[in-house]
């Protein structure tokens, strides 16, 4: 019997926040620019070693897929630095409510994308005189996130799969992000805790994730993808409890209710 691809969804789902929340561990080691680094970093050995992505891979939309894997991953780890790692999540995922309507445009989609403009609006309330700042990187990761998912989706339909373009790709991020992360991340060069740190953390949230999402990719429509990412801010929010005890007001919690709720009751012609 077939592996479903919701399996491989669910997987992704677990590590694609629980990664981040071990990073935030570690912002009080190193600034987040560093983390955001160690993270790509790690994560490029570990393609490097187990896929060795020729240079000749590298094609423009491999090359495009890596300066979005650079500029997503530090812009959230600047957003979670200045706020819940549940609203960044919610935040993050309007613009895929979006990609998913875009796939079937129905009074019950726009209904369900209403729905989850109001859970964000719940979110970013709060935050609008607190931290103007850190929803400027959330909203930017938040656009930089879907088209993540427009260029995998793409890459994951290649003849062979997306895994190989993946770990090109994410050689591509290492080399882009060194000017501005070697030196927050230089503090980890003299321990090595920190540094076997940085490794996990881009194995946990840019290895396993990113690989799950291309196995899914394969065998589902974008705007399905983009439907089952409701799934998305509710493990943020569960493993900000859990792993950062960052637990949701009475508003956030109706925000991110709202988000998932609307999103379920998204439809896809499929």
């Amino acid at each position: 019997m077939p592996f479903p691809p919701s399996g491989y969804f669910v997987g992704s789902a677990v590590f694609h926040y629980l990664g981040p929340a071990l990073a935030v561990l570690l912002f009080a080691q190193l600034e987040p620019l560093g983390v955001a680094g160690l993270r790509i970093w790690g994560a490029a050995v570990v393609f490097a070693a187990w896929r060795r992505p020729a240079l000749r891979r590298i094609d423009r939309t491999v090359a495009a897929w890596g300066a979005v894997l650079a500029a997503m991953n530090t812009t959230f780890y600047l957003a979670i630095d200045r706020l819940p790692l549940g609203t960044v999540a919610a935040i993050e995922f309007l613009p895929v409510v979006a990609l998913a309507t875009l796939g079937a445009r129905t009074a019950r989609n726009v209904l369900a994308l209403i729905a989850a403009v109001g859970g964000v609006a719940l979110l970013t309330d709060a935050e609008l005189a607190g931290e103007p700042v850190g929803l400027a990187f959330a909203f930017a990761n938040a656009g930089l996130f879907a088209v993540y998912i427009v260029l995998a989706h793409r890459m994951a339909r290649r003849p062979g799969g997306g895994v190989d373009g993946l770990a090109a790709a994410m050689v591509t991020a290492a080399v882009l992000v060194v000017p501005f992360g070697t030196a927050p991340a230089l503090p980890a060069a003299s321990d090595p805790a920190v540094l076997a740190a940085g490794l996990g953390v881009g194995i946990c949230s840019s290895v396993i994730p990113y690989v799950l999402d291309q196995l899914a990719m394969e065998r589902l429509p974008r705007a399905t993808y983009a439907l089952m990412t409701s799934l998305l801010p509710a493990t943020a929010a569960v493993t900000g409890a859990l792993v950062l005890g960052q637990f949701p007001t009475t508003a956030e919690a109706a925000g991110i209710a709202l988000v998932i709720g609307g999103v379920a009751s998204h439809r896809d012609p499929g």
